[in-house]
C-alpha cells in the first residue's frame, strides 16, 4: 500500500510539473489506465441481475468517464480564463471561429482521460459483458435449452450458472468480449484519425512558423513559471510587512529575511492591472510585432483585447 501511495504521489508530481502537452496527455492517459485497473480489480462487481446489469455496466464505463471529463475541464487554465473573460466583457472580443477554437482546445484536452478510460474498459470487456449478457437472444446460441431465459443469461458474468450451461456461458462471454474489444479498437482508430487531422489542420492554419511557435511555447512556459515564483515571493513579503505592522515584529527564517531585504515591496498591483493580464488570449500582432501573452500585451501598452486598427487577430490559440 505504501508503494502504491508513493507511486501515485510521484505521478501527481510529474503531472503538475509537466509543461509539454504530449507529456501532459501521456501522464493523464497512464494515470487513467492505472485507475481503471484498480477499479476493475477492487470495485467492479457485476450484480448479475436482470435490469440491473445494464445500468451497472454502463455506469461503470460512463460515470467515471464523465467525472474525468469534468475534472479535465476544471483543471484546464483556458476554462477559467474563459470564465474571467465572459465575466468581464462576454465573448464580444472573439469571432465565432476563435470561440470554437477555444472550446475545442478545452474539450480536446479534457477528453484524454475519459476516452482512455472508455477504451480500457472496452478492451477489458467486463463492464460490456455485464451490461449486455441478458440481452443475448437464446435463439442465437446453438442448442441452448429453451427453458432458460434472460434471468439465467444475466448471471453469466458471475459464473453462477448450472453445470449444463457452462459451455453456453463461455460462448456468450467470448462473443460479448469480442464485440467489446472491437468497439474499443474502433474507438482507438477514430480518435487517432481525429488527432491526426486536428494536428494537420492546426499546423496548416497556424500563422506562425515552426520555430516561432516553439519560441512562443517556451515563452509561455517561462512567463508562467517566473510569474508564479515572483507572485509567491511578492505575496510572502507583503504578508510579512502586514504582520509586522500588526504585531510590531514578524518571525522570519533566514531565507525569508534575505527575501525581505533583497526585494522591497511597497504595495499591491491595482485591480485594472490584474484584469488586463487575466482572461483568454489568442495570438495577436500589433504593427507586425508579435504579442505572446496578455502580460506581454500589457507591458507593451497595447489596450483592449479585440482587434485594433493597428493590429489584427490571428486565430491561433496556445495549446
Amino acid at each position: 500500500m505504501a508503494a502504491l501511495i508513493a507511486e501515485n504521489l510521484r505521478f501527481l508530481s510529474l503531472f503538475f510539473k509537466s509543461k509539454d502537452v504530449m507529456i501532459f496527455n501521456g501522464l493523464v492517459a497512464l494515470g487513467t489506465v492505472g485507475s481503471e485497473e484498480l477499479f476493475s480489480v477492487f470495485a467492479f462487481h457485476c450484480p448479475c441481475s436482470p435490469a440491473r446489469n445494464y445500468i451497472y455496466g454502463l455506469a461503470a464505463i460512463g460515470v467515471p468517464a464523465l467525472a474525468l471529463f469534468l475534472i479535465g475541464v476544471i483543471w484546464n487554465n483556458h476554462t477559467w480564463n474563459l470564465v474571467a473573460e465572459c465575466h468581464k466583457s462576454g465573448t464580444k472580443n472573439f469571432s465565432a471561429a476563435a470561440t470554437f477554437l477555444l472550446f475545442g482546445s478545452i474539450m480536446g484536452r479534457a477528453a484524454v482521460a475519459p476516452v482512455t478510460w472508455s477504451v480500457i474498459s472496452l478492451l477489458r470487456g467486463e463492464a460490456y459483458i455485464c451490461a449486455l449478457s441478458e440481452f443475448v437472444k437464446p435463439s442465437s446460441i446453438d442448442k441452448f435449452p429453451a427453458e432458460y431465459g434472460a434471468e439465467v443469461l444475466a448471471k453469466f458474468p458471475c459464473r453462477d450458472v448450472p453445470a449444463n450451461l457452462t459451455k453456453f456461458r463461455d460462448e456468450v462471454t467470448r462473443r460479448l468480449r469480442y464485440e467489446s474489444q472491437l468497439f474499443g479498437w474502433l474507438l482507438i482508430g477514430i480518435v487517432a484519425v481525429l488527432v491526426f487531422l486536428t494536428k494537420c489542420l492546426k499546423h496548416c492554419c497556424s500563422p506562425l512558423s515552426y520555430r516561432q511557435e516553439a519560441y512562443w511555447a517556451q515563452y509561455r512556459s517561462n512567463e508562467d513559471r517566473l510569474f508564479r515564483r515572483t507572485a509567491e515571493v511578492h505575496s510572502r513579503i507583503l504578508a510579512a510587512k502586514n504582520v509586522k505592522h500588526f504585531f510590531g515584529f514578524v518571525a522570519l527564517d533566514k531565507e525569508e529575511k534575505e527575501l525581505v531585504q533583497e526585494f522591497p515591496v511597497e504595495g499591491v498591483q491595482p485591480s485594472p492591472q490584474w484584469n488586463a493580464i487575466t482572461g483568454v488570449y489568442i495570438y495577436r500582432e500589433n504593427k507586425g510585432f508579435p504579442l505572446y501573452s496578455r502580460l506581454h500585451k500589457w507591458a507593451k501598452g497595447v489596450e483592449g483585447n479585440g482587434p485594433t486598427p493597428e493590429g489584427h487577430e490571428l486565430l491561433f490559440l496556445a495549446s
